[in-house]
């Protein structure tokens, strides 16, 4: 007879549990020799260039839609929600099929001028362009505070889903990651396309400015690097020593071994 296997007590992970793997350097240079790493700078350029051709083409498209100059109707189009959606539907379908390649960021700032041939870049100058800026009747602090906490929910939902000890522990984790991240897009879109027609990525930003190319979005074009920047600092902060402990742990070590 087989030897009975050992079922863990209830709530116990010890079989399954994950550890901290020591610290990387930022650069490596070794990196630069392996195919796997190009494999990863395409994956991640093709990615955010169908990311904002979607994307902007989907906002331009509903302002041509709307505009009374080609007949259009105040609730024609997809409206706000059908961009939210078009956002989060294509961080959904693009972190899940880059994900195991590149990690799937989507989020290094390309010019994807190229992608719009004479007719795209002429109806973007035209609606904008899908561009971000910040609408009439807010002031800057609002904006600034929108990005910081739009970006805050994007990059904490990223870490709750894609943390390994969290994936360690649940193995279906990592198939519904690409789900979450997908519905935190969407939800800020919702939230802050009023204010600022959501940046929370500086790609998608500086993008939509080199296409539509005029003041008002280069003017507020720091609002998109800044406020994206900060939120994301704060999310990682509050995961990885709050969520995590790892000020506690810090602490813990700082007392075990004294300064004498």
């Amino acid at each position: 007879m087989a030897k009975d296997a050992e079922v863990p007590e209830h709530g116990s992970f010890s079989a399954k549990d994950y550890h901290d793997p020591p610290p990387a350097p930022l650069f490596d240079a070794v990196e630069l020799t392996k195919w796997s790493f190009y494999r990863a700078l395409i994956a991640e350029f093709i990615a955010t260039l169908l990311f904002l051709y979607i994307t902007v083409l989907t906002v331009i498209g509903y302002k041509s839609q709307i505009d009374p100059a080609n007949d259009g109707e105040a609730c024609g189009g997809v409206g706000v929600l059908g961009i939210a959606w078009a956002f989060g539907g294509m961080i959904f379908v693009l972190v899940y099929c880059t994900a195991g390649i590149s990690g799937g960021h989507i989020n290094p700032a390309v010019n994807v001028r190229a992608v719009f041939g004479s007719e795209g870049v002429a109806g973007a100058g035209r609606y904008g362009g899908g561009a971000n800026t910040l609408a009439d009747g807010y002031s800057t602090g609002v904006g600034l505070g929108a990005e910081i906490i739009g970006t805050f929910v994007l990059v904490y939902t990223v870490f709750s889903a894609t943390d390994p000890k969290r994936n360690a522990r649940d193995s279906h984790v990592p198939v519904l990651a690409p789900l979450p991240i997908g519905f935190a897009v969407f939800m800020v879109h919702l939230a802050t396309i009023p204010i600022t027609g959501t940046g929370i990525n500086p790609a998608r930003s500086l993008g939509a400015a080199l296409i539509y190319n005029k003041d008002k979005a280069w003017d507020d074009q720091w609002l998109f690097w800044v406020g994206p920047f900060i939120g994301a600092a704060i999310a990682a902060f509050y995961h990885q020593f709050i969520l995590r402990a790892g000020a506690a742990k810090a602490l813990g070590s700082f007392r075990s071994n004294p300064i004498v």
